[in-house]
């Protein structure tokens, strides 16, 4: 019997929820501006939920995401507001990021050290260090063309670009050797190491990666709010390791996907707008954010257990 992908599921809950808030509110959550509105607010956590795809994939965990998202709006506007041009300063502020996803490899892989305590340190420092950076205040900068990133419209290129990062790292998991690497390591490390694999190498290239996902994310909001803001993004990281436990991944490795994860990123993004046409006040968004997130686990251990009763039939 042929195995069902990972993201028919979610994409089944994403139609299902669609449905159920274009009935509730026709006249506006169905407007073709709605559809782009929802599209842009999905960018950030989606090219983050790219890169957790990885990390989750490898057995691990980063808390770190929110943390370097807003450690990289506050380098890009410090870097544009010194008159460094637009380009460069984005790729300084993603390269600073990715530095950052080195040093959470690195301790992670070759210390061996627990993803959820190191990325529980890295992000109370990154959050300090963009606090410091901002002397504790949001930095206004001219964005320069970067807030064309995320322009009102479906030329937007972030909305390309999200597009664009999802398949090359698809196409890295699907077909190259690092993809396998990726899922021997989530699936069982020490045979992986027997097999030769350079876990620890894996691991720096995973958080890495993850980082730099972070960092380009970092480089949309900053094109959103045209703010550096040491405080932004807070709890951005519950949001996008429940993308990716909706889309199929398995928090204790081995299993993910790119598609399932941008598939559970649309999902709370229309959750929660159909929310905002509702007229549903923020607290009971985020306690609907919050039970997501715990149904998101709950049924990642029940399909966990289903193939274990299943392998052992």
């Amino acid at each position: 019997m042929k195995k069902r992908p990972p993201w028919v599921g979610p994409l089944v809950a994403l139609v299902l929820v669609y449905a159920l808030f274009a009935a509730l509110t026709p006249d506006t959550f169905l407007r073709s501006e709605n559809l782009l509105t929802m599209a842009r607010q999905t960018v950030v956590v989606g090219i983050c939920a790219i890169g957790m795809t990885l990390v989750i994939a490898t057995g691990g965990i980063d808390l770190s995401t929110g943390s370097l998202v807003a450690f990289t709006t506050v380098v890009l506007a410090k870097l544009l507001r010194a008159e460094v041009p637009p380009l460069p300063a984005a790729l300084a502020a993603t390269a600073a990021a990715g530095l950052a996803g080195v040093v959470t490899g690195t301790l992670v892989g070759r210390a061996r050290m627990m993803p959820f305590v190191v990325t529980l340190g890295t992000m109370s420092a990154l959050r300090g260090a963009a606090k410091g950076l901002a002397s504790e205040q949001k930095i206004d900068a001219d964005p320069r063309g970067l807030d064309a990133l995320v322009s009102a419209d479906l030329t937007a290129p972030g909305l390309w670009i999200t597009v664009l990062l999802a398949l090359l790292v698809f196409a890295v998991l699907a077909f190259m050797r690092f993809g396998r690497h990726v899922f021997a390591v989530g699936s069982n490390e020490a045979a992986a190491r027997l097999c030769g694999i350079d876990t620890g190498r894996v691991k720096i290239a995973v958080y890495t990666l993850s980082s730099l996902l972070a960092g380009v994310a970092g480089v949309m909001e900053f094109a959103t709010l045209t703010v550096g803001d040491p405080t932004d993004s807070v709890g951005l990281e519950l949001e996008v390791i429940a993308a990716v436990v909706i889309g199929g991944a398995a928090l204790s490795g081995g299993e993910g996907s790119v598609a399932g994860s941008l598939v559970g990123a649309l999902l709370i993004t229309t959750i929660r707008t159909g929310g905002v046409h509702l007229g549903l006040p923020s607290w009971v968004q985020e306690i609907a954010t919050g039970a997501i997130i715990v149904a998101a686990v709950a049924v990642d251990r029940a399909r966990r257990a289903r193939g274990a009763r299943a392998a052992a039939r």
